[in-house]
C-alpha cells in the first residue's frame, strides 16, 4: 500500500506504548467497580431504581413528585437507588432518606452537571457509565423514570432491551408523567410498530401511572403472585448480565 495512504489510514496509526498500557490496566479499575457494586448491592433488597432529569429544581412538579414516590416505595420496604446526583436523582434519595428503608446513590464521575447530593445512606462512585448501569439493572425489582433527558433515555431504552430480549427478569418498569411521555409512546406505536422495528406486545413491556401510591400498588400487584427474589433461572440470567 502507498506509504503516503498508510501514514493516512487511522488502522496504520503506529501503537503508543503508553496509552496501550494504561488502556489494558484499566481493566483493573473497572473490575473494582464491579466487585464493590455487586458487594454493596447485593445485600440491599427488594430496591427500585428511580431516574430522571439531573436538571429538574426543588420547585418543579416532577421534582416534588418523584420524592414523594420515593417516601411511598421507602417506607413499602423499598430500598430507592438512584444516580446520586441533583435534580430528580436528589429528590429520590431525599424522599428515601425521610423514610423507612435505605437511600442509596450510584454517582458519576462527570465535568458537568453531577454532584452527590445529600440524601444517600450508601453512596457508590463510579467513573464507567457501563459499569454502572449494570448496577441499576441487576439488582432492581422495579424501574420508575420520571422525565428526563438523554441519560434517562438511555436508561429506559436499556431496561426495555434486556427485558424484550430476555437478558434480564421481567420487572414493572413505569413512566411517570403521562404527559410528558405520551409523544414518545405514540412514536413508539406510530413508527417502530408500523416499520415492524417492534412487536405491538413489547408496549406490554412498560406502563405509564402519575400518582405515587398507584406506582407503588402497580409494583407489588406485579410480585403478588411471586416472591421478589429471582428464580434459579432468573439468577442465571443476571449472572450473564
Amino acid at each position: 500500500m502507498d506509504d503516503q495512504l498508510k501514514s493516512a489510514h487511522p488502522s496504520f496509526a503506529p501503537v503508543n506504548d503508553t496509552m496501550l498500557t494504561r488502556e489494558s490496566w484499566k481493566i483493573f479499575q473497572i473490575m473494582a467497580e464491579f466487585v464493590e457494586g455487586f458487594e454493596r448491592l447485593a445485600k440491599i433488597k427488594p430496591s427500585v431504581s428511580i431516574f430522571g432529569s439531573a436538571r429538574t429544581k426543588p420547585h418543579q412538579k416532577y421534582y416534588r413528585l418523584a420524592e414523594e414516590i420515593a417516601r411511598s416505595l421507602s417506607d413499602a420496604g423499598f430500598s430507592v437507588v438512584s444516580g446520586g446526583g441533583p435534580g430528580i436523582m436528589e429528590a429520590a434519595n431525599k424522599g428515601a432518606f425521610a423514610g423507612k428503608s435505605p437511600s442509596v446513590g450510584l454517582n458519576i464521575m462527570l465535568p458537568n452537571e453531577q454532584s452527590e447530593n445529600d440524601y444517600q445512606d450508601i453512596s457508590l462512585r463510579f467513573r464507567h457509565f457501563f459499569s454502572r448501569k449494570v448496577m441499576f439493572v441487576k439488582y432492581a425489582s422495579a424501574y420508575v423514570v420520571l422525565p428526563g433527558g438523554f441519560g434517562t433515555l438511555d436508561e429506559l431504552a436499556e431496561i426495555l432491551t434486556l427485558v424484550q430480549t430476555a437478558r434480564t427478569r421481567r420487572i414493572p418498569i413505569i413512566l411517570v408523567g403521562a404527559e410528558f411521555w405520551t409523544g414518545l409512546i405514540e412514536w413508539f406505536k406510530g413508527s417502530l410498530i408500523s416499520e415492524g422495528m417492534i412487536s405491538p406486545e413489547d408496549l406490554e413491556l412498560f406502563e405509564v401511572i402519575d400518582a405515587p401510591r398507584d406506582v407503588v400498588e402497580a409494583i407489588f400487584r406485579h410480585y403478588e403472585q411471586r416472591g421478589f427474589e429471582p428464580s434459579a433461572e432468573e439468577q442465571e440470567r443476571l449472572m450473564d448480565l
